[in-house]
């Protein structure tokens, strides 16, 4: 569980988060959705300490007891840090490291894991993802769909109990879009992970999306999961979620069907 608590955030004379509380959930896929310049990523950056809030709590669960994340001091933080996965927009993959090298960096740096016992968890985590067989390739070598498998691997492999994705299907196509959507979802609930995803994909939100939260003009507008967006009266989601010609069909069927 990560809980934000009346969190606000201004650059100089513009506020752009103002008294946001949420919940999200671990076992769960948790969306923040929202416009361009809603506050979506500003909230995020917030949660991970990226951002230094201006007033307000985020919470993160511990084994014992929760952690006031903001109120620690940055060795405070690392510890919860460790606990934390990223799966960046691009990937931001090593170009210069192997698929291998790139998955196993995090347990170099952070985990006193052997040699051989770090190889095992790279392989595990890579044949999870389905590309076991890619280590000694480098990210030039694979296509784009495979470089962000290989990054979610690499947001996993120290089976982080926290994880963010940032528009995890940006620049994918469709199908592949898919096959990540799907992997989020298996990892999240076999790991018991509190995913947290930024995106601005509806099909992604309908698919996985199992507590959404939309962020419009640095509030939290509504909150409820995949089934409960669709039927949503609310202006401002609405808009939203059915910009695409996609959903204002889907809304089309869903209103001739009663």
């Amino acid at each position: 569980m990560i809980r934000a608590q009346n969190i606000s955030k201004s650059f100089g004379d513009k506020s752009v988060l103002r008294g946001v509380s949420a919940d999200f959930k671990p076992g769960q896929v948790n969306f923040i959705i929202g416009r361009s310049g809603s506050g979506k990523s500003v909230l995020t950056k917030c949660l991970v300490g990226l951002l230094e809030v201006d007033a307000g709590t985020v919470t993160y669960a511990g084994k014992t007891a929760d952690r006031d994340f903001t109120a620690m001091s940055s060795r405070e933080r690392e510890s919860v840090r460790h606990e934390i996965g990223m799966l960046f927009q691009g990937g931001a993959l090593f170009d210069s490291m192997t698929v291998r090298e790139n998955v196993m960096f995090p347990l170099t740096m952070f985990s006193d894991m052997t040699p051989v016992q770090m190889e095992q968890r790279v392989l595990d985590c890579l044949t999870r993802v389905e590309l076991g067989d890619a280590g000694d390739l480098f990210p030039a070598e694979i296509s784009g769909g495979m470089q962000k498998r290989v990054a979610l691997a690499r947001a996993i492999v120290m089976r982080p109990r926290f994880l963010f994705c940032d528009e995890p299907n940006s620049g994918l196509d469709p199908q592949t879009a898919i096959v990540i959507d799907n992997l989020i979802r298996e990892l999240t609930h076999e790991y018991n992970t509190t995913t947290v995803v930024v995106s601005h994909d509806m099909n992604s939100v309908i698919e996985i999306g199992e507590h959404i939260h939309f962020v419009h003009d640095g509030q939290i507008l509504w909150t409820g999961d995949s089934e409960g967006i669709l039927r949503a009266e609310l202006p401002a989601l609405e808009d939203f979620v059915y910009a695409s010609d996609l959903m204002k069909d889907v809304r089309k069927k869903m209103l001739s069907d009663g």
